[in-house]
């Protein structure tokens, strides 16, 4: 993992560290007059560093407007701070507290700068802080990833379990009986039973990165197939209302909302922690929330104490020295973690792959043509990666039932079988008309309709592969409905090569016939998926390359569902 893959563009190129410091001492002469102004610049320059390392943690106060001082009210600036503390932004006021015992009285700059960071932002700043106190313990496997090393100081500071919350006007929908889990969120989310469902960046924040490692262990638990459980992890992800929401943010909205059926819609359901939820409710707001700890996989925040190699050692130990448990449990957090909980996984892998495909998905306006081979080589036999024996229709079956829940409301689809037994026939037919997927066509929302029409899947056993004639028309089909801010692609999904009807033609032909055909004001990218062994993935690779896009390779037929959930991203990738 290179040190840059997670870095924000949002971000300033090094993290500056203003020093606070307490009211100044009258001055002795005109003298200083030049350092008055030095001391605003640098102050300013501090405020605004400040504010763009806390935009996605504690709110900030803007700078008040003030008259320059006069060379009586002026003091050197102070100077840098012996010690840099990066903290959660929840945590930061507790490690706030204990630098503060750390002055001596009447000590005017303190040796400790402390700053509310959320922990993916950390990652990416530069220069490191001394001292970097995460919300999870996966966050400092991430930065060993990058090749920084972080030196834990005993057990972690606190702990939070991640519940999921929302406005106890609508508790009943996200938790019946008072009972949470990831999957029944899921589940509310495609039957839109929820007003809104938000979630943070996994790629920044701790609620994002251990929400979307929950979720996918939730599903892993009740679905055999990888590759499937994946399906159903994104499936939430293309429910989002905002995969990018500001903790902070949501209860600052909480917090100024009047009406608890505005809250509901303006806010929804999310993830949180314990401590920020119980926070919240701590304080009277004319809108309560509620939540709970999800019932299938509890994970916690945890809070390690981290310092860096050259960290002033001695400053280091008394600060930690300084947190104390009736400070950590004051401010709502936890001092054990909570019985049951999965901790990060050792691979960090299993961390940063959800959360790097979570990130990825793009939500756009969509349209997207699906070509299923159904010629007889489909029915082959196959063992799933759960040790069953299958068919690789089976498995498309199985497969495509979950993947067509994961195309948003933005999606416009329509799906063609192509396998031909006989010469009379056509190349391809009709199973799915092409339109919205929330529209309804005769008494059936078109997404119900591709889901029927996947289950009920049966390659014929005699039928060929007009692989190269399909993908023609389809290309040609879906150029003519090409319109601006739209993705527009066709992804063909094929165990073999073209062959065995009247429609077969050389490699060559097909890519100089495709290739005729292309037109950049119009592109339609081709997402093709080589299904077992046998795919021909040279010539699916040379019609990926010739329209702008993806070849994926599902060698194992266990892996179709893993290779269908590619499919999904590349084609939501595209713009």
């Amino acid at each position: 993992m290179s040190d840059n893959e997670w870095s924000d563009p949002r971000l300033p190129d090094r993290m500056e560290w203003s020093q606070p410091h307490h009211e100044p001492p009258p001055s002795r002469g005109r003298a200083l007059l030049a350092a008055a102004v030095v001391v605003l610049v640098l102050l300013a320059a501090g405020g605004l560093a400040w504010r763009l390392m806390s935009n996605r943690g504690t709110p900030v106060a803007e700078p008040s407007a003030a008259p320059v001082p006069s060379p009586q009210q002026t003091a050197p600036p102070c100077p840098d701070p012996k010690l840099r503390v990066a903290a959660a932004p929840e945590i930061a006021p507790v490690i706030e507290q204990a630098a503060a015992t750390l002055s001596k009285a009447g000590q005017r700059c303190s040796e400790v700068q402390v700053q509310a960071v959320e922990p993916g932002l950390v990652l990416a700043a530069k220069p490191q802080p001394d001292v970097w106190v995460p919300s999870s313990s996966g966050w400092l496997a991430i930065a060993k990833a990058q090749g920084r090393t972080w030196a834990t100081s005993g057990t972690p500071l606190a702990w939070s379990p991640l519940v999921i919350a929302g406005p106890e006007a609508i508790s009943t929908l996200f938790a019946p009986e008072g009972k949470t889990s990831w999957s029944g969120l899921m589940q509310a989310a495609v039957q839109e039973r929820l007003p809104a469902v938000r979630m943070s960046d996994p790629t920044v924040t701790t609620t994002g990165l251990l929400g979307v490692y929950a979720l996918n262990q939730a599903t892993a638990k009740v679905t055999p197939d990888a590759g499937i459980a994946k399906l159903q992890a994104l499936t939430l992800r293309s429910r989002l209302e905002n995969a990018a929401v500001d903790q902070a943010e949501i209860f600052r909205q909480m917090a100024a909302e009047s009406d608890s059926n505005t809250a509901s819609y303006d806010v929804g359901v999310f993830p949180t922690t314990e401590q920020q939820l119980t926070t919240y409710q701590k304080t009277e707001h004319r809108v309560r929330m509620s939540g709970s700890a999800p019932a299938d996989v509890q994970v916690d925040a945890d809070y390690p104490y981290a310092s860096r190699k050259g960290a002033p050692a001695d400053l280091v130990k008394r600060l930690r020295a300084a947190i104390t448990t009736e400070s950590v449990t004051g401010a709502g957090f936890r001092v054990a973690a909570t019985k049951g909980a999965l901790r990060p996984p050792a691979d960090v892998r299993l961390l940063l792959g959800p959360a790097k495909q979570w990130s990825d998905y793009k939500a756009v306006a969509f349209q997207v043509l699906l070509l299923i081979d159904a010629s007889g080589s489909m029915n082959e036999k196959i063992t799933d990666r759960a040790g069953r024996t299958a068919t690789k229709a089976s498995l498309l079956r199985e497969s495509g039932a979950a993947a067509a829940q994961l195309f948003g409301a933005e999606t416009s689809i329509g799906m063609w079988y192509f396998g031909t037994s006989r010469a009379s026939e056509p190349a391809h037919t009709e199973e799915v008309s092409f339109g919205r997927i929330t529209d309804a066509t005769d008494g059936k929302s078109r997404r119900l309709q591709l889901a029927a029409k996947i289950g009920s899947y049966r390659p014929v056993a005699t039928a060929g592969t007009p692989l190269y004639q399909t993908v023609l028309d389809g290309v040609d089909e879906m150029r003519g409905r090409v319109k601006p801010n739209t993705a527009t692609v066709v992804v063909v999904l094929t165990d073999g090569a073209d062959g065995g009807t009247r429609f077969t033609m050389t490699n060559a032909d097909f890519l100089k016939k495709l290739t005729a055909g292309v037109d950049p004001a119009r592109p339609v990218p081709v997402i093709a998926v080589g299904y077992g062994p046998d795919a021909n993935m040279p010539a699916l690779q040379g019609m990926a390359k010739a329209t702008g896009g993806r070849t994926i390779a599902a060698t194992n037929p266990a892996d179709l569902a893993s290779g269908i959930a590619q499919a999904f991203l590349a084609a939501h990738a595209t713009s």
